[in-house]
């Protein structure tokens, strides 16, 4: 038997310790010519079984503590022991085996969930199709507040729905053109942009681009000529109606058309708000996110009420949330307290790979197809189709 307080063995290896020489140079746990060999099961009361004869003094049971793991090779179970002891047995092997026992989280590696998510998300067989709405659903994303993903919601939303079996045209009506950089479309100075739409009445189709890589998908491109659009639609007839027309005039047919707005509350969102039906609007879980959010909700009343009689609030999304934040827990309660069911129950976490992604001219639905932020976006997009209609996400026959 090894010495009193030498180091047990691993209950992974189960390896027997190496023999302890006493001070002849013998090994105190081998057998010799004096010593019988140990008996196993032999009815004694005692956990550890004990030489029969010799000069080896037999061991002394060590006490089990809580993080004690029985050793089934070095510990004889004796099934004539009193219960006490055999309880102590028992509590020791249920412990061993909830320990050892893998648990779904360990059948599932990380990198084997990851890799599900994107196939799930990236579709490449085109069996596994969102709902189609019966007709087109023309969705503003607006907020005057800047920063709070109204091109990345706009861009990543669109993706998705179009991976999944949507066809979908994305309106860029940012002066900065960010949504047409995450589609890696042309806008620079030139090329036929919404700009053209609104002041030179250039049809729709003429402008659109298809996005490389996402079927279903196009773009209308916003170059820097569209920051001139203001003051130049200021004495044009019938300003705040310019975009509704030229989408009217499309000859096509979209499922989903998503505008994305300047952070402004100017013209160019007055024509966004009138050509629209749905309003999403992307909140940051900040307080400042909030405090413009009044604001905004009394000009899309005024744009109903003298405008656009058919627009709605259909769709709140909070952004960026951080779930180490008291301040991001308390905002999506007063979000959710406020707006009630128009908050989407998907909310799209900090991520790094969402900001990652146009830098190489992607939405994070291609660029990180399994990261958390694709997975929420994915989220977010399946819930605003099943909201559209009340068929479930279903599978092409």
């Amino acid at each position: 038997m090894p010495a009193v307080g030498a180091a047990r063995p691993s209950p992974e290896s189960y390896i027997p310790p190496p023999p302890i020489a006493d001070d002849a140079g013998r090994p105190v746990n081998a057998a010799n010519d004096r010593t019988a060999p140990v008996q196993r099961n032999s009815g004694a009361p005692s956990r550890f079984e004990t030489p029969a004869g010799g000069n080896v003094p037999p061991a002394v049971p060590q006490q089990p503590h809580p993080g004690a793991v029985a050793d089934s090779e070095s510990v004889a179970v004796n099934t004539s022991a009193p219960a006490a002891g055999g309880v102590a047995v028992d509590q020791a092997a249920a412990a061993y085996v909830s320990r050892e026992t893998p648990t779904r989280e360990e059948d599932d590696p990380p990198l084997a969930m990851e890799a599900m998510r994107a196939v799930q998300i990236l579709n490449p067989s085109g069996e596994v199709t969102m709902p189609r709405p019966d007709r087109t659903r023309v969705m503003c994303v607006a907020n005057q507040k800047g920063g709070v993903g109204k091109t990345t919601t706009t861009v990543n939303l669109a993706v998705a729905l179009a991976l999944h079996g949507n066809r979908v045209l994305v309106v860029d009506l940012d002066p900065q053109g960010n949504a047409s950089t995450g589609l890696n479309v042309p806008h620079h100075t030139g090329v036929p942009d919404v700009y053209d739409c609104l002041i030179n009445s250039v049809p729709l189709e003429e402008v659109a681009q298809e996005v490389e890589g996402i079927p279903n998908l196009w773009c209308v491109p916003a170059t820097i000529d569209l920051a001139g659009a203001e003051i130049e639609l200021v004495s044009v007839v019938a300003r705040e109606s310019r975009l509704a027309r030229a989408i009217a005039a499309y000859p096509g047919h979209f499922d989903y058309i998503f505008i994305d707005c300047p952070p402004s509350l100017g013209l160019l969102t007055v024509n966004a708000l009138v050509a629209a039906q749905e309003v999403l609007i992307p909140i940051q879980c900040e307080y400042y996110a909030l405090e413009g959010l009044n604001q905004l909700i009394n000009n899309i009343n005024l744009v109903r009420q003298h405008l656009n009689p058919k627009l709605e609030v259909s769709t709140i999304l909070l952004t960026m949330y951080d779930r180490r934040t008291r301040l991001a827990d308390a905002v999506e309660q007063d979000v959710r307290n406020h707006f009630g069911d128009k908050v989407l129950q998907a909310v799209i976490p900090r991520n790094v790979r969402v900001s990652e992604a146009p830098s190489y001219g992607q939405s994070v639905m291609t660029y990180d197809p399994g990261s958390r932020g694709a997975t929420s976006y994915f989220e977010a997009a399946q819930e605003i189709a099943e909201r559209g209609v009340k068929e479930p996400v279903s599978r092409n026959a």
